[in-house]
Parts: structure tokens; C-alpha cells; sequence
């Protein structure tokens, strides 16, 4: 019987537990045998494994985060770490692992399988296998990752009952969403919420120039602003101090933080983690290896894992200017 590996390390997206039960309910009715990694690839590490099987995953598909849980490990981006990894499920028979997460894990399982296949590990026959998964969306070669929508949904959901006070005080808000490096959340959550103001770490803001904004929506009788922010913006203090200073508005800023990662997924991201899990497993059975499972035009299809690694997926910047013009 094959035996494969599931794994969810880096940063828990909402429906990642719905992806996990897709591929055991595929997996064990295709007579294959699911091994769950506990806590990501520090568990890995310290061979934290249990067996996974159609009870393991009952009544999970509406939790949030990973019932394998998850944590950071600094080993794993070391060689010795790699082939460390590569030797342990080599010794518990695992010949394919699909990973669960961003780039960074992805990448991370694509460097195990390459030392796996004899390079410095002298072993042979492990297969990877990646499933998007990240709030941020930015993995490359996909549409959409899983947690994506679930994200949007719950800061959208945050900021319109922020907008109730800002309109019944005549504020400036500064809502801060997720992002560190990309800013895909930013501008759906922007244009969902009808922000006046989005903010982007791939384009660098202009103080004065929304400044300058800010005062022609006064004058046109504009009572309420909302600015998202995505985190690898900067500061969002200093922004809202300097917009004060400006403007003479009154600010106040919010940070959204992890409540966008955990919830309840949203109908689409089951739908999406479900349509991901099932189609890894179609893969495997078909002995496809070392691919990524994409959402790309409504179809679901596989791309090798290593034309994925590394690469920066662009942001849509039509949705930021469609914002624009509508803030008027």
C-alpha cells in the first residue's frame, strides 16, 4: 500500500482542515495509507506523525486552522535540516508529501525532495506534492490560495463596522489588513469595502498627495475615510500622526492582526480546499510527481513545483485603480 505524508507548515490558513479532509476521504477510499504530521516540520524533525483515517477528519470542514497544527522551524532552511527531513520519511515510507502553505513551505518541500533524490541524501523515490494555501494569495502559477476569500470576508466584515463609527464621528480610519511583502488582501478588502484609500506594499505612497485628496472630499461634503493598509506599508501611526498634522482631521487607526487568519472558512474556500485536496490525491494515484495544484481560469490544473519556487506573482493593480475611481 502507498503511504503519503501530509503536512501544513508556515502560517494556518481557513480551510486548510476542509483540504486535509478532502485528500484522507479521497486517499483511504483509493486504498492509500495517510500519515498526519504534527506541528509542521519542527514535527517532522522530531517525528511527530499520526495516522489519519475517515474518523480522524469528521466534522472538520467548518474549523479554521489545522488540526495538525503548525510552528516555525529554522532547521529546516539548513542542509543538514533537509537532510535530516528527507531521511525520516524515507524510514517511515513516505513516498509522496503534500505540503499545505505559502511559498516558503512549498520551497522548502521542493529542497527535501531534491535531496532526497540522491543528491547529498543518497535516498531515492520521494515525491512533494503543493497545495496553495495563504491568506496573502501570493503564490505564483495560482489564481487563488486557500484562505484567500475567507480572509477577505472577515476583514471586510471588520471594516464595515468600523466605517458605522467613522461615519457617525466624521473620522479618518486606518485599518491595517495582513501583508507583509504583497498586498493582494489589501486591495480586495479595499474594493469590497468601499475604502477611499488603499495602500500597497508593491507602490509606495504619497503623503501629500492623499493629503491633498483628503481635503477635496471635505470640501465636497466627504464626512468618513477609510484607508487600508497593508502591514509592509510601514507604520501606521506615523501615517495617521502625519495625516493629523496635515489636515487637521481626526484619525484613528485599527490593526485587524489574526483575526483574519482563523474563522469559520468560508463556502468558497471549502469548496476550493476540496476541489485542491482531491485533485493532489488524482495525481498521486496517477503517479505524477513534485508539482503544485493551481486554481488557474476556474479549472483546476498542475504546474511543476519548480517553475513556482521563487517567483513573485504581480499584483492586480486595476482592482487598486477601479478603487480609485470609485472614491469619489
Amino acid at each position: 500500500m502507498k503511504k503519503i505524508g501530509i503536512i501544513t507548515p508556515g502560517g494556518d490558513a481557513s480551510g486548510m482542515n476542509a483540504c486535509i479532509r478532502a485528500i484522507v476521504r479521497r486517499a483511504v477510499s483509493s486504498k492509500l495509507e495517510v500519515i498526519g504530521i504534527i506541528e509542521g516540520f519542527a514535527g517532522l524533525l522530531k517525528e511527530k506523525f499520526i495516522q489519519l483515517n475517515l474518523r480522524s477528519v469528521s466534522g472538520i470542514i467548518n474549523h479554521g486552522g489545522t488540526i495538525l497544527k503548525s510552528s516555525r522551524c529554522r532547521e529546516i532552511r539548513t542542509a543538514e535540516g533537509l537532510k535530516k527531513a528527507a531521511k525520516i520519511l524515507k524510514k517511515q515510507g513516505i513516498e509522496s508529501l503534500i505540503i499545505l502553505g505559502g511559498d516558503g513551505s512549498l520551497s522548502a518541500g521542493a529542497k527535501i525532495a531534491r535531496m532526497d533524490s540522491g543528491i547529498s541524501a543518497g535516498l531515492s523515490n520521494l515525491s512533494v506534492m503543493g497545495i496553495p494555501a495563504s491568506i496573502d494569495n501570493d503564490v505564483y502559477g495560482t489564481d487563488e490560495t486557500i484562505g484567500f476569500d475567507t480572509a477577505i470576508d472577515t476583514a471586510v466584515h471588520a471594516i464595515d463596522n468600523i466605517r458605522d463609527t467613522a461615519v457617525s464621528f466624521n473620522r479618518v480610519f486606518i485599518i491595517e489588513v495582513m501583508g507583509r511583502e504583497r498586498g493582494f488582501l489589501a486591495g480586495e478588502v479595499g474594493l469590497a469595502s468601499g475604502a477611499e484609500f488603499i495602500l500597497v506594499p508593491e507602490i509606495k505612497y504619497n503623503v501629500n498627495k492623499i493629503c491633498r485628496k483628503l481635503k477635496e472630499q471635505q470640501q465636497q461634503k466627504k464626512t468618513s475615510v477609510i484607508i487600508v493598509f497593508a502591514e509592509g506599508c510601514g507604520n501606521l501611526y506615523k501615517l495617521a500622526n502625519q495625516i493629523s498634522k496635515k489636515t487637521q482631521l481626526e484619525v484613528r487607526v485599527s490593526s485587524l492582526g489574526y483575526i483574519q487568519r482563523g474563522g469559520s472558512p468560508s463556502a468558497r474556500s471549502r469548496n476550493l480546499a476540496s476541489r485542491f485536496g482531491d485533485y493532489a490525491v488524482e495525481l498521486i494515484l496517477n503517479n505524477r510527481k513534485n508539482l503544485v495544484v493551481v486554481l488557474k481560469e476556474g479549472d483546476i490544473k498542475s504546474v511543476p513545483i519548480d517553475s513556482i519556487i521563487g517567483k513573485e506573482k504581480k499584483i492586480d493593480t486595476g482592482i487598486l485603480k477601479l478603487a480609485n475611481r470609485l472614491a469619489v
